[in-house]
């Protein structure tokens, strides 16, 4: 016990570590793209100011650049006094130099007179073939909630390249907006982490509540309560797992139902000739009798004998009937092994006094074994003699129905009733229990005959009228072999 209930922690420790597994999976999942559209969010926002920010600050540019370009002789009064005119631009620096780079307006006034060799105003002041009047530059930069622009436009006059207007900003409220922005969206997605965190949690633990239930379920069925049935809430997955598994356990219980009326039958019947055999051995053993009480005595147990015999050949037969596959089988016609279960029985018939009639002229082939053909015929052939009555009829009829070849056998015996031919097919079951002892009936010739018949994938009916009769019929897909006439 000990072993067992350690086998079972293992497996649920094993259950458990795999449940965690799944969920930290997913959650890591959810998290990288939760952080992938974080960092999109941001590099969005951050591209969306800077071409906001760029547009604004190179168009200040090119504003102070066209005023400038009117001026005839460009020195430092003339630019001051231009700039000063321009009090809208509002920026933090702004520098202008002639072509040479010469820095002839500063408003921070600390490099006038010298040269501003700043890569920008190069990049702007450079001439080519697609850009023989310069370039508008313009960089940007992001940096601990400060937004650091800087521009270059060129002064063109005629033409020509005089000097060139340089600028730079720097934005806090900006850069302040995108620090929010950004501290907003962690804050989303770390809500949103936290959310789907606590939804998994939640998740797995209700799946592993309904899958527990099914796993409590199966070990009460181990234990043998096959009546046990686990009840699912929902609509999903494992709702229909738990009705797959109630059926089986429906299939299980009603197994183990016929398993135990079997074997309860198969102890009864055989209980029966064993306690005869005893008693007539033991009555021969005590008491002093004659020479041909003893051989009457010695005769019943060996009649008693056989009939153990023949109910073990015919358990051994349902066994397999039951068991076996379909395995090889073959096209053959039914009427020859009609016949000659006919001729085999011919004798039976005769000493019951009961005619045989055989009416095969419409016979079609079938994919059978010939032994399994010839154990249904013998079977329902040999009940249609036993329960007849002196001087009835057994009639046997091969016949076409759409696509089935059907074989029918009719007696005009004492009939089922009603109530009983539900259960005629199940072993052991006798209608006349004192009259199937008497000629030798052991319950189990219908229980092969449809067990064969379904492992051949046809099908066995019955009709019956108390008092008049009883007919089975047995139906097999037919076989039409094509005939080549070229």
């Amino acid at each position: 016990m000990d072993i067992i209930s350690e086998n079972k922690k293992n497996r649920r420790g094993g259950y458990i570590q795999t449940q965690l597994r799944y969920a930290l999976t997913y959650i890591v999942i959810t998290f990288v793209v939760l952080l992938v559209l974080n960092i999109y969010c941001s590099s969005v926002s951050q591209r969306l100011f800077y071409q906001s920010k760029s547009a604004s600050l190179v168009e200040k540019c090119q504003l102070a650049s066209d005023e400038i370009a009117k001026l005839e002789v460009l020195s430092p009064v003339t630019v001051s006094g231009i700039i000063d005119q321009m009090e809208s631009l509002k920026i933090t620096r702004l520098i202008v130099t002639d072509q040479s780079g010469l820095v002839l307006y500063d408003s921070s006034e600390t490099s006038v007179g010298t040269y501003a060799l700043l890569p920008e105003i190069l990049t702007a002041m450079q001439t080519g073939m697609d850009t023989p009047t310069g370039n508008n530059v313009f960089f940007w930069k992001y940096h601990d909630g400060v937004m650091d622009s800087r521009a270059a436009t060129p002064i063109v006059y005629y033409g020509t390249i005089v000097g060139c207007v340089y600028m730079t900003e720097c934005d806090t409220a900006q850069g302040a907006l995108i620090a929010s922005l950004q501290a907003t969206v962690l804050r989303i997605t770390l809500l949103l982490e936290i959310v789907v965190i606590l939804f998994s949690l939640a998740f797995s633990n209700a799946f592993s509540r309904r899958l527990n239930r099914i796993m409590a379920s199966m070990r009460i069925i181990q234990d043998g309560d096959y009546s046990h049935k686990v009840t699912m809430d929902g609509n999903d997955e494992l709702t229909v797992l738990g009705n797959e598994f109630n059926d089986l356990t429906e299939r299980l219980q009603t197994s183990e139902q016929k398993r135990s009326r079997f074997v309860s039958d198969a102890s009864h019947e055989l209980k029966t000739p064993l306690a005869s055999i005893k008693l007539l051995a033991d009555s021969i053993l005590q008491y002093d009798m004659d020479l041909d009480t003893v051989r009457e005595f010695v005769g019943d147990i060996s009649n008693e004998a056989e009939r153990l015999n023949r109910m073990a050949e015919k358990l051994l037969s349902l066994t397999r009937a039951e068991g076996a596959s379909s395995g090889e089988c073959e096209i053959i016609p039914m009427a020859p092994t009609v016949k000659r279960v006919a001729r085999m029985l011919r004798q039976n018939a005769i000493n019951a006094n009961v005619s045989i009639h055989l009416d095969l002229e419409d016979d079609s082939p079938v994919l059978l074994l010939e032994d399994d053909l010839y154990q249904i015929v013998f079977n329902l052939m040999e009940n249609g003699i036993k329960y007849n009555v002196p001087g009835g009829e057994l009639t046997v009829r091969l016949y076409r129905e759409e696509d089935n070849a059907n074989l029918e056998v009719r007696d005009t015996g004492m009939g089922i009733p009603e109530d009983a031919i539900d259960h005629i097919f199940e072993r052991f079951y006798r209608v006349d229990k004192a009259r199937s002892r008497a000629t030798g009936g052991s319950g189990l010739g219908l229980a092969i005959v449809r067990a064969i018949v379904q492992r051949n994938r046809g099908d066995i009916y019955i009709s019956s009228i108390v008092g008049k009769g009883t007919t089975f019929t047995v139906a097999f897909p037919a076989f039409d072999t094509e005939v080549d006439t070229a």
